[in-house]
């Protein structure tokens, strides 16, 4: 049920497609970041139980380490439609406004790099998130005037490497507040066997764990390696 947008096609084409092989569809599926998955699987049942919209959830940490990945489990769990941009792409409040009278009720929307927003997109989406509901212009001059809009119940997810440059008002306005930390060699090796499997790649214990070492406890970097040896393997195995 997911819908994607424009701000994904910045990757090319191969790397879509291998880290949606590789996407953990569920919390089941997700390994590390227990804390994090524990809260989030309450949060989650607690929405649904009550045919709710997920309160506003924001995601900060290093990158690479599954921010987009659990933004796409949120939804699947939620059984929502996603939606996914970037902070640099959403240049003016009308293509903010653009995006949130298109999403239907409990959808999700995806903001990654949210602390890009320029302030008068950030003030924008003030409204939008505490009272689902925005104010547009139109017109301009004497003859300009504001229109309310009310908008379906949404959860905005935000996504930042560089949490402290967020403004206190817009993370005060985010109910679910979660930060990702590196992962153990232990679990890297896990990720490395289990992305190997799907890529039906032959690999043992003792190259999985080689692998993790080399990845900088980073899911992303461990699955970049194994997409190169496998090239390597296949080329002069």
């Amino acid at each position: 049920m997911t819908r994607f947008l424009d701000g994904e096609e910045e990757m090319g084409q191969e790397h879509q497609e291998f880290e949606q092989r590789l996407r953990p569809l569920s919390f089941d599926d997700f390994a590390g970041q227990d804390k994090v998955l524990e809260n989030l699987r309450v949060f989650v049942e607690a929405a649904n139980q009550r045919g709710e919209a997920l309160d506003h959830v924001l995601l900060h940490g290093p990158p690479g380490l599954g921010k987009t990945t659990l933004a796409h489990i949120i939804a699947n769990e939620l059984d929502a439609g996603l939606k996914l941009s970037s902070g640099p792409v959403i240049d003016k409040p009308g293509e903010l406004a653009g995006l949130l009278t298109n999403l239907e009720e409990r959808d999700v929307l995806f903001i990654d790099e949210i602390h890009r927003l320029s302030p008068v997109v950030e003030e924008y989406l003030y409204s939008a998130m505490e009272d689902y509901r925005i104010d547009i212009m139109i017109d301009s001059g004497p003859a300009a005037r504001s229109v309310q809009i009310n908008l379906n119940q949404f959860t905005l997810i935000g996504a930042t490497t560089r949490s402290g440059l967020l403004t206190a008002p817009l993370r005060a306005r985010f109910g679910i507040n979660s930060r990702l930390q590196y992962y153990s060699v232990e679990l890297l090796a896990s990720i490395v066997e289990r992305s190997a499997h799907i890529l039906k790649v032959p690999i043992d214990a003792n190259a999985a764990v080689e692998i993790a070492r080399r990845s900088r406890g980073t899911p992303r970097i461990a699955n970049a390696l194994l997409r190169r040896m496998r090239d390597f393997a296949q080329v002069k195995g």
